[in-house]
């Protein structure tokens, strides 16, 4: 089992073979290992995501570009459908432009797909939900191939006591409990679309959480806090509790980063998969 699948790199000429006359807005799906990246915002000093596609498309458009994504990743975190947008320069190609980068960053940061987008449109505020699965190694023994994206509990879990914990969080809440806290006036409410774990077979657990948007490390609070009650070290009905408790302190360690993945992000020209 992979995080994914490399697809293999396409030819490609020149970024202006084929592009449009004028500045467009790109938009790329991408999938990256976040294992040897400081998250995905660009920080000075720092080696992150957005930094590696930034630079990299400089050379090739040979010009700087201003990246927006659907979704800020924390350091060590993976995604298969992180997805950018930038404004590209007259004559630039999508297709010669995904070629080109995977050729310079994968297999660590693979463009899955790059087209151009309706005028206006932005990575993080067109998006209408976000979906993100986290993967949970319920086994004696560690497993050396999903050691980078999987959380590894050998202690036997409760599939049950699971999902009984992951249904009070459906609907609108405020997240205060399970979120790290955003700058001053930021608020922590938010709409969880869906949340359900899912028995993969051979002691792989997998738990997606959909939401419209997500506070700061409120996915890895939510998993820490179910393995908890899936360990039996408190009872998945204090959820509810928890989330009016409004209290960091109520809620569970956060689970590692690592075992986390940016599924996919939805907009209002497609449909949630």
């Amino acid at each position: 089992m992979t995080l994914f699948d490399v697809p293999a790199a396409g030819s490609g000429g020149g970024v202006a073979s084929g592009g449009a006359p004028g500045p467009s807005p790109v938009r790329m799906t991408v999938a990256y290992d976040g294992t040897a990246f400081h998250g995905f915002a660009r920080q000075r000093d720092q080696r992150t995501v957005a930094g590696v596609i930034e630079a990299a498309l400089a050379k090739v458009l040979r010009t700087e570009v201003d990246l927006a994504c659907a979704g800020r990743t924390d350091a060590g975190v993976h995604a298969w459908g992180q997805v950018v947008s930038f404004v590209a320069p007259p004559g630039a190609d999508p297709d010669t432009l995904r070629d080109r980068l995977n050729r310079m960053l994968g297999p660590e940061v693979v463009v899955r797909e790059a087209r151009f987008a309706a005028p206006g449109f932005d990575a993080r505020h067109s998006a209408r939900a976000r979906t993100y699965r986290y993967t949970v190694l319920n086994r004696r023994e560690p497993d050396p191939f999903m050691a980078r994206t999987a959380w590894w509990v050998p202690d036997p879990i409760d599939l049950h006591a699971l999902e009984l914990a992951a249904d009070p969080f459906i609907g609108e809440h405020d997240f205060a409990a399970f979120c790290r806290r955003g700058p001053a006036g930021s608020t922590t409410v938010r709409r969880i679309l869906a949340s359900e774990w899912h028995d993969l077979g051979d002691g792989v657990l997998r738990y997606e959480v959909r939401a419209t948007a997500f506070c700061w490390q409120m996915v890895r609070a939510l998993v820490g806090t179910q393995v908890e009650a899936g360990l039996g070290r408190r009872r998945p009905g204090a959820m509810l509790s928890i989330l009016r408790s409004g209290d960091r302190a109520a809620a569970g360690a956060l689970a590692p980063p690592h075992g986390l993945c940016l599924w996919h992000v939805a907009y209002d020209d497609e449909e949630h998969r």
